[in-house]
């Protein structure tokens, strides 16, 4: 009875919602360590907490942890428990316990369950993700070639952006994802005008030309074709399922055409 009228799935969903509102408001500067909001917080807490016991004591321990959802719920909520040892506890750095509580958020993914369809997305998606997997993996190889040529190339006239093999290797995929692709290169053919080629057999214009056209291949073979490749692979095998229902229904088509045009031969 308490379930019931207390711990509805409606009951439980809207408190998730106005948690999480909760916990968003805590992080704006006006609001942050507020007691009322924080004292909310622990209301709610031990609301979840609360909906766990009853669960629990209603559908027994077994049948309880047999639902993937009441196993989830009760890891997220265990999870911030800590965070309420702030409030009675005098701790001296509490930053990480107070995050914590932030693991409630994750509780939002429920929502997810009134997705229609969510089983054939999650499907479509764990196709996707294996057919991406060697795109991706090449991605990350040329990643890292283009890093470590590029680190030796220009890390002492860009130590910014390519100075140690992991900042060029962010950089190399910023540049994948079209951001800042010539903001890069143009800094460095600033820097070459500015201090000379360095280089007795190759001018000043030659290597800012050749930089801009090194800047632009990158681009081209990882930001261009690299990244729309691992998009239309990915893309492609999660509509497989519309597409083969489709063709499914084209061949039965085809084979009722069939069965017609068999059956007027024999009447003709």
């Amino acid at each position: 009875m308490l379930e019931k009228l207390f711990f509805s799935e409606r009951n439980i969903m809207v408190a998730i919602l106005l948690n999480a509102i909760i916990l968003f408001a805590l992080y704006f500067p006006a609001c942050r360590n507020d007691p009322v909001l924080e004292a909310i917080d622990h209301i709610f807490l031990l609301f979840f907490l609360m909906e766990a016991v009853v669960k629990i004591h209603t559908l027994g321990v077994r049948n309880y942890f047999r639902n993937a959802w009441n196993r989830f719920d009760f890891i997220i909520v265990m999870a911030s428990v800590p965070s309420v040892l702030v409030t009675f506890i005098e701790i001296p750095d509490t930053s990480l316990l107070i995050i914590l509580r932030l693991f409630r958020l994750i509780r939002l993914i429920r929502f997810f369950r009134f997705v229609p369809h969510l089983n054939k997305i999650i499907d479509g998606l764990g196709r996707a993700l294996q057919a991406s997997l060697f795109v991706l993996l090449a991605l990350i190889f040329l990643n890292i070639l283009l890093a470590i040529f590029t680190c030796h190339f220009y890390a002492d006239i860009a130590p910014e952006y390519f100075g140690d093999p992991l900042m060029s290797s962010y950089s190399i995929f910023q540049m994948f994802t079209i951001e800042g692709w010539n903001e890069i290169p143009a800094v460095i053919a600033q820097r070459v005008q500015e201090n000379g080629a360095n280089n007795h057999y190759l001018g000043t214009t030659f290597i800012i030309g050749i930089t801009r056209f090194y800047f632009v291949f990158v681009v081209l073979i990882g930001g261009i074709f690299g990244m729309s490749l691992a998009n239309a692979v990915f893309v492609d095998e999660m509509t497989m399922d519309n597409n083969q229902s489709l063709e499914n229904k084209i061949d039965k088509l085809q084979e009722e055409i069939a069965e017609l045009k068999q059956l007027l031969k024999k009447r003709s």
